[in-house]
């Protein structure tokens, strides 16, 4: 039932629309223009007016034929760059930009997944129950759009979100994110001349990074630091630093543990260096800590669950839950209470411009998604 031309066409034509963060209107209109003739309402919150995106979130409320409770599908509109003007190729059966960009398989494929999805079931008349579609902004610069959705559009209590790889697997964990901004400030003097009277706060702030374990710290926990930043010149001692990083982890106890250790590694040495030179008010340190998002944990008897399995089994294929290390809407929403997995399009080497998916993979998703509908509209719910 799946028609593969029209899909592959469909996703030509969303990729082709520019959508870098903050810049998805473009293609919620044309989202808009594809589902209208089956939408029962659309809504656009007003999520863009905080975050600065020239859209909000697009909620697409879609009627059932069966009286059960709403399904609600995911997907985010943004891209990363660089992604204005994406020429897609495709080329025995794989899809590729020109290599001057990303393709926006992430999350475009998801997109034209759900769309052909929804035009299937309609066009046949297949059984349903009322489904939601949430389209986000800005995912791809902290969830922000997620994090500003007006929630009370929304009535499902479970649902899916397309945005990971492996077309085989359910994400039911994900990890909490902290995420840590520090501002060392020092002093400024003539390095050549004066450089006594100078308090060098880069110098102080690799004191204290040097002590710190990155990377992955066990299994369940991560931490890295991607931003150290100061300017100025060469000539002279600088006195400002800024370090951004983030910490994850599946274990709340072991998120905060790290992320204490972070902040009291850079308080030792700023007080460590007052001590040892008798100084009052320098160096001084502002520390910002922002839980980014909350951990996800479904269990394994969860209808999401259950109905993802048990639709890949009918498909002949095994439907694995695992576990990752990423965050994705799923965080936000499961923190709102919709309970919600993460299912795989085939995108690969996604955030680079040696992006790829295989019409192949969208398709099987298209037909992973048909068969967890029509397994919840029988209410067949459990394996």
């Amino acid at each position: 039932m799946v028609n593969q031309h029209r899909l592959a066409e469909t996703f030509e034509r969303l990729v082709s629309i520019d959508s870098i963060s903050k810049q998805e209107g473009r293609i919620s209109e044309e989202i808009q223009r594809m589902l209208a003739p089956f939408a029962l309402k659309m809504i656009v919150d007003n999520a863009g007016e905080s975050i600065g995106s020239n859209t909000g979130n697009l909620i697409v409320k879609l009627s059932g034929n069966r009286n059960i409770a709403p399904l609600m599908l995911n997907a985010h509109m943004d891209i990363v760059e660089p992604g204005l003007g994406v020429r897609p190729r495709l080329k025995d059966g794989v899809f590729t930009s020109d290599g001057t960009t990303v393709l926006g398989a992430d999350d475009k494929s998801a997109i034209a997944i759900i769309i052909e999805a929804i035009r299937v079931l309609f066009e046949n008349n297949l059984s349903h129950g009322p489904i939601e579609l949430v389209f986000t902004i800005c995912e791809e610069i902290g969830l922000l759009g997620a994090k500003n959705l007006d929630f009370n559009l929304i009535s499902a209590q479970y649902g899916y979100a397309l945005d990971t790889a492996d077309t085989e697997c359910i994400i039911t964990q994900a990890p909490a994110m902290n995420q840590f901004e520090i501002f060392v400030h020092g002093r400024d003097a003539h390095a050549g001349a004066d450089p006594e009277k100078g308090i060098n706060a880069i110098f102080l702030a690799s004191q204290a990074i040097s002590g710190l374990k990155l990377g992955r710290i066990d299994p369940e926990t991560t931490c890295n630091i991607g931003i150290i930043e100061a300017r100025g010149a060469t000539n002279i001692v600088p006195n400002m630093a800024w370090i951004k990083g983030e910490v994850r982890s599946h274990d709340g106890k072991k998120l905060e543990k790290v992320t204490r250790s972070i902040v009291s590694a850079f308080k030792d040495v700023n007080e460590e260096y007052k001590r040892l030179n008798g100084e009052e008010m320098l160096p001084r340190l502002d520390i910002h800590v922002e839980n980014e998002f909350k951990r996800t944990l479904i269990p394994m008897d969860h209808p999401v669950v259950t109905l993802a399995r048990k639709a890949g089994s009918n498909l002949g294929r095994n439907i694995t839950p695992k576990k990752t290390g990423g965050g994705s809407d799923a965080n936000i929403f499961f923190d709102k209470g919709i309970i919600t997995g993460v299912i795989g399009t085939g995108m690969c080497d996604i955030h680079s411009v040696r992006e790829s998916i295989r019409l192949e993979d969208m398709v099987k998703t298209v037909n992973l998604l048909l068969e967890i509908i029509n397994i919840a509209s029988r209410g067949a719910c459990q394996s």
